[in-house]
């Protein structure tokens, strides 16, 4: 359980890097702070230095954001380079969506967009693989919340734990401690909303974008199973490793 990972004797520091001056950590945030955690939010792009030692903190999150890891913006560039701060220390990293193909790019692999064009925004399906199934103690999600217009590659020596129909790699896990999810299981219901009522003022329009009424009836459909695994897999990261029985969990973790 996440609060027992929190008890233990290990700093209680989660350093969060976001890309947007009104981004959060979600419900990711609220999951850890609830389990004792502190959270050292940084923002590079405005100018927030990162640690050059995860001495401080027991883990790193890297979020998403419009932007792509393409970009040659020296904070995309320095935050790609630091990944290999974690790394080398073996401290539990998670990137999601963004930070997940910024781990791809450190690891020297491509992040690339659709060849037909697709996109996937909104609730889309993923396949676990047989290593994804038996990560932690609650069943991967089958469908999850989306929003993002480029993929990445399997880094080399990284396990696939999910995969998809027009982006293959959805989830990997790299050595012990790091992992990468092209999904967004930290997304809020608030949050959601705010999203969508910004793609009102732009549409979307790109094949797989799914309209705004669909985002809100999947988070009624699906997102009991994303909250679910997201607690399980937050103490499995923590705990910094290891394949868990994969035995779901009773516990249901409030849609904040």
């Amino acid at each position: 359980m996440l609060d027992r990972v929190a008890s233990q004797d290990s700093p209680k520091r989660i350093l969060m890097i976001l890309h947007q001056e009104m981004s959060t950590p979600g419900r990711i945030g609220y999951l850890l702070r609830n389990a004792g955690y502190e959270l050292d939010i940084r923002r590079p792009r405005f100018g927030d230095p990162l640690p050059a030692t995860m001495r401080d903190h027991a883990g790193a999150m890297v979020f998403g954001g419009p932007m792509s890891a393409n970009d040659s913006d020296d904070y995309i560039l320095r935050e790609i380079d630091w990944i290999g701060v974690p790394l080398a220390e073996n401290k539990p990293f998670l990137g999601l969506c963004l930070g997940a193909q910024m781990l791809a790019r450190h690891l020297g692999k491509r992040v690339y967009r659709h060849p037909e064009g697709r996109v996937e925004i909104g609730y889309h399906a993923i396949e676990p693989t047989h290593e994804g199934r038996g990560l932690c103690n609650a069943p991967f999600p089958t469908r999850v919340y989306h929003w993002h217009r480029e993929g990445f590659d399997l880094p080399c020596g990284a396990d696939l734990l999910a995969t998809g129909e027009h982006f293959e790699v959805q989830a990997c896990r790299f050595g012990d401690a790091a992992y990468g999810l092209q999904f967004h299981p930290e997304v809020t219901y608030a949050m959601m909303c705010r999203w969508t009522i910004r793609a009102l003022e732009r549409p979307v329009e790109e094949p797989g974008a799914h309209p705004r009424h669909a985002h809100l009836e999947g988070w009624h459909m699906h997102d009991g199973a994303v909250a679910h695994w997201l607690k399980a897999f937050l103490a499995h990261w923590l705990s910094g490793g290891g394949v868990a029985d994969a035995a779901p969990q009773s516990v249901m973790i409030s849609a904040q």
